[in-house]
């Protein structure tokens, strides 16, 4: 119940965030042509995560995809808001990011050794959450993991 929940806030939050808070420009690419990027790129990568996940494009969040595959986190909510925390431990700021940690950790009290790990992991990778992946797309993504010590 509280997984459903929180999913339903996301989907009434997504709209006016893009809207109102998201400056950067649609990415304007399909999700099948980043599969015909090369194997090892940060495009294919997401290309992949979509198929494999049955997600599309969310138009000018392309970066929040981004993030999932290049570190390795998962989809269900309680990785999506350690996400979150990560995001905080890399140096990200931002309404919705506090938004987020602010109002869901409570639902998940038991997963705060998770959020707090992931907060930890983010704090030691080198800044990379404000970099524009929408240039880095043919990068191979250990280089990139490398270079940011993700």
């Amino acid at each position: 119940m509280r997984d459903y929940l929180i999913e339903k806030l996301y989907e009434c939050s997504k709209k006016p965030y893009q809207k109102y808070f998201k400056k950067n420009e649609p990415w304007n690419i399909d999700k099948t042509k980043l599969l015909s990027y090369p194997e090892d790129s940060l495009g294919f990568g997401l290309g992949n995560f979509l198929f494999k996940n049955h997600f599309d494009i969310q138009e000018k969040l392309e970066d929040h995809d981004i993030i999932h595959v290049l570190t390795n986190t998962g989809v269900s909510v309680y990785e999506e808001i350690g996400m979150q925390y990560y995001l905080f431990g890399n140096g990200k700021r931002s309404l919705y990011l506090y938004m987020v940690i602010l109002t869901v950790t409570v639902f998940y009290p038991k997963r705060i050794k998770y959020f707090l790990e992931q907060f930890k992991n983010g704090k030691n990778a080198l800044a990379f959450h404000y970099l524009d992946f929408s240039k880095m797309l043919l990068t191979p993504i250990i280089a990139i993991q490398q270079t940011f010590k993700i």
